[in-house]
């Protein structure tokens, strides 16, 4: 019998606790539980793909042995980076610049997760704005509250240079008031189009009172914005339109709806407008944008299969009310809880231990950093070239795996798994663990050396492949199976022969059958998943 039913079953209990506050203390059980939960190999290996970008073994071993809440806390305990992209004229500087802040040893893994989530989620394009500095301001923006106060980005986010150019408030004049940006902000960045019950959360009259909020709004120099009250619509000068007045038989605000003009016009009526969105709630009477943006949170750190809200409506619940995400809208206590939940864990380990089990493939930017990570190696020169193959650009390859940072394809963002499954992004992503294998000629750092990974004195064929899954942090996801695969590989169908690592360094044909394995692990299915 559950705890819970215990407690209900007892009269004395019974009569004293309501059924709602039994629920509530069952909560906090499993919550705490979950808290306590130590981490075996294939738990960390988990964590780190999840929140940093690959799980090398040194890096695994220091989490083997800590709580959940031990890994989350340690995770989100970074100093937030003020580093910037900088500027110049072209795109493709500053994606190599992000790319390389990705790859530093130091670069804390979770921030970097969580500023390509608000990239994706706040999509906004190179290929519209056309200014480098916008986006690299906008970058920086993220970086600097990606785990503060959600309601305090948003507001950010509509001052911010790049969102002005890219979705036309730097079009929305008062004579005729320009809808992009206010559509989007209810459709994608804050409440969605339908609530978890198939409910409609705004009306089309919502979006063109909103946009009248945004009329006048400016950028200037690297970013900062500015209200143009000359651009601005004031209802004195056209009193058709009424009062500024949004949501009426929406979010629970009644037929009258909300004001967002009742304490004044002009600067203050677009944060004022982020304050009633934020206090928007769904049919079920539940908080909208917590909903939404706590699932698509869940979404980025564990599958697609929680891309639809009303398939994780109870667990997006759970988490919002154990973080208390919609009361104080803090992006880090929602992160912790996300990290902590079963949600998350539920794909950790092999596929033995997880038959059958939902895995997502991982971003282009994540599988590129990662290896190279793994692999000990950085890209070279000044565009940031892979030291092998045609010695291309690292932005090249990714461009081939379906991605360009600072550049989604749309303001929906990317595609997620639908974008990294076709026939041309996978081979992309064999070529690029071909490359990566073979880079031997290049500069110190942009040249693999498999000996620094292996300990030259192995010499059965399964323990190296062990080892050299190790190195590639997915040993603990292989099943039986794989290994003899692999073992095949090394041994070309004499599985009793040694093998000697010595000419690992060397050109030999151990050396080439060993970056060979490299590139079979990371072209495997266990190391695009996560």
């Amino acid at each position: 019998m559950k705890s819970g039913e215990c407690l209900r079953a007892d009269p004395l209990w019974a009569s004293a606790i309501p059924p709602s506050e039994v629920e509530q203390i069952e909560d906090f059980k499993v919550s705490m539980e979950n808290e306590s939960k130590i981490l075996t190999a294939g738990d960390a290996q988990h964590f780190l793909r999840r929140t940093a970008f690959g799980a090398s073994a040194s890096e695994v071993a220091k989490l083997v042995g800590q709580t959940r809440a031990e890994a989350a806390d340690r995770a989100l305990t970074f100093p937030i980076s003020k580093k910037s992209l900088g500027g110049g004229s072209q795109i493709q500087r500053l994606q190599s610049r992000w790319i390389r802040l990705i790859l530093k040893k130091n670069t804390p893994g979770l921030q970097e997760k969580l500023v390509l989530f608000l990239h994706d989620h706040f999509a906004t394009s190179f290929s519209g704005v056309d200014i480098p500095i916008l986006m690299s301001a906008q970058n920086q923006l993220f970086r600097k509250h990606c785990r503060a106060n959600l309601k305090t980005l948003v507001k950010a986010v509509g001052r911010d240079g790049a969102m002005i150019e890219w979705l036309d408030t730097e079009r929305n004049e008062k004579w005729e008031p320009n809808e992009n940006y206010s559509r989007e902000l209810l459709e994608l960045f804050t409440l969605g189009t339908n609530d978890a019950g198939g409910a409609s959360n705004y009306a089309q009259e919502d979006i063109v009172q909103i946009a009248r909020a945004f009329t006048g709004w400016r950028w200037y120099g690297r970013g900062l914005s500015y209200l143009d009250e000359d651009l601005h619509d004031f209802q004195s000068e056209f009193p058709d339109r009424g009062p500024k007045r949004i949501f009426r038989d929406h979010g629970n605000f009644g037929s009258t709806g909300r004001r967002f003009d009742s304490e004044g016009e002009g600067e203050n009526e677009i944060d004022r407008v982020v304050d009633i969105l934020f206090e928007h709630r769904d049919t079920d009477g539940e908080f909208t944008v917590a909903r939404r943006f706590a699932h698509r949170l869940l979404s980025f750190f564990t599958h697609d299969g929680y891309a639809e809200l009303s398939d994780a409506v109870n667990v997006v619940d759970d988490i919002i009310a154990t973080s208390g995400f919609d009361q104080n809208w803090e992006i880090a206590p929602l992160v912790r809880t996300i990290l902590i939940h079963d949600a998350f864990w539920e794909t950790s380990g092999s596929d033995l231990s997880h038959p059958g089990a939902r895995r997502s493939v991982t971003w282009p930017i994540d599988f590129l950093a990662s290896a190279m990570r793994l692999l000990k190696m950085q890209p070279i020169g000044r565009w940031q070239v892979i030291a092998a193959g045609e010695w291309e650009p690292v932005v090249d390859h990714l461009s081939r795996m379906g991605q360009e940072l600072l550049a989604p394809p749309s303001v929906f963002g990317w595609d997620w798994e639908k974008a990294w499954l076709t026939s041309s992004t996978l081979l992309a992503r064999q070529r690029l663990a071909t490359d990566l294998s073979a880079a031997r000629w290049g500069p110190r750092k942009g040249a693999f050396r498999p000996e620094r990974l292996l300990d030259k004195e192995l010499r059965a064929p399964r323990a190296i492949a062990e080892a050299v899954a190790a190195a590639c942090g997915i040993n603990e996801r292989l099943t039986e199976s794989d290994y003899q695969i692999l073992v095949d590989y090394l041994t070309e169908g004499f599985p009793d022969q040694e093998i000697d690592l010595s000419e690992l360094g060397e050109e030999s044909e151990i050396d080439r059958k060993i970056r060979g394995l490299f590139a079979l692990m990371l072209s495997s299915p266990a190391f695009q998943t996560a």
